[in-house]
């Protein structure tokens, strides 16, 4: 199928907020993503939770890659106990709204179904402080969302966030040099190679695999019997960006002239994207065998890539 791009809804959290900070002169949003390597591979982390996104690889990582490809700089703060983290974003926000992350999406009870702790990351930017209330734009789908501030702080806090540390914000976003998206992108490629290599794996819990053993394994776990936990976080999360990133990854190398590179991403986002019915019906073996096509295209294109 000839590749035709993606627009709508997708968990893109850490972009969108990026893109809201960086203002009138952010690049768009899949030039964002491609940026901060996401695209570039699958993670299976313990052995046990699949990503599709690159081995070792966690949002702090990219977004730190993708400020440096965009030309752009901002003031990292992060750790303290909660008092010091309160002053340090009031202070901030005399200069204007404050990107914050990662935070426990559990406490984000303004989002409906949110009860506490679920392990799952999110970032958002704060707007403001006011009357014990947080006024935030949410990119999950909720702008002007309030939030109390309780709530706020030990979603802050990051407890049950397993990479990153408590408390993490970024304010005095500059942009230190011009560049244009065609420049992002191919100054993005060489990093793209390195994450589908493994060469930059950190924060990797014991028995974490990646790429072409990540997804045949996944086949495997699949087809032994696919808990209600695993189904529920494939579904509503893990496949949905995991085809978006691909998605974009492809109209990104198409648009610098990676059109065999662009094609094997399309084919993976095909690839990714169809796994959602299938185990949403629960065909669990047409799940698997997607998974096993999927495999070998990681070292495809890598091959590629690494020859361009």
């Amino acid at each position: 199928m000839k590749h035709f791009s993606y627009t709508g809804a997708g968990p893109y959290c850490y972009s969108n907020s990026l893109a809201m900070m960086l203002g009138r002169e952010a690049p768009a949003i899949e030039v964002i993503e491609f940026a901060t390597g996401s695209p570039f591979g699958m993670q299976l982390v313990g052995g046990v939770m699949p990503f599709f996104d690159p081995y070792g690889w966690t949002p702090e990582a990219g977004v730190e890659a993708a400020l440096e490809a965009m030309g752009w700089e901002s003031a990292v703060a992060r750790g303290g106990d909660v008092q010091d983290a309160l002053c340090r974003l009031r202070a901030a926000l005399g200069d204007g709204p404050v990107w914050i992350g990662p935070v426990e999406m559990g406490w984000l009870r303004h989002q409906p179904g949110r009860n506490g702790p679920i392990g799952a990351d999110h970032y958002l930017v704060v707007l403001g402080l006011e009357d014990d209330k947080v006024h935030m734009h949410d990119p999950e789908g909720h702008p002007f969302a309030r939030l109390p501030l309780d709530d706020f702080l030990s979603a802050w806090g990051a407890e049950t966030v397993d990479y990153g540390g408590s408390y993490t914000m970024r304010s005095d976003f500059r942009r230190v040099r011009a560049v244009d998206e065609e420049e992002i992108i191919q100054a993005s490629v060489s990093y793209a190679a390195s994450l589908l290599s493994m060469e930059c794996g950190r924060h990797l819990p014991d028995g974490t695999i990646g790429n072409e053993e990540a997804a045949e394994a996944l086949a495997r776990m699949i087809e032994a019997g696919c808990s209600e936990d695993l189904r529920g976080h494939l579904i509503h999360f893990g496949v949905r960006v995991g085809a978006r990133r691909l998605a974009d990854a492809a109209a990104c190398l198409d648009r610098i002239g990676l059109a065999a590179a662009s094609r094997i991403a399309s084919d993976q986002a095909q690839l990714v994207g169809a796994l959602q019915y299938s185990l949403v019906a629960g065909h669990d073996a047409e799940a698997a065998a997607l998974l096993r096509e999927l495999a070998p295209t990681y070292r495809q294109l890598l091959s590629c890539l690494a020859a361009r």
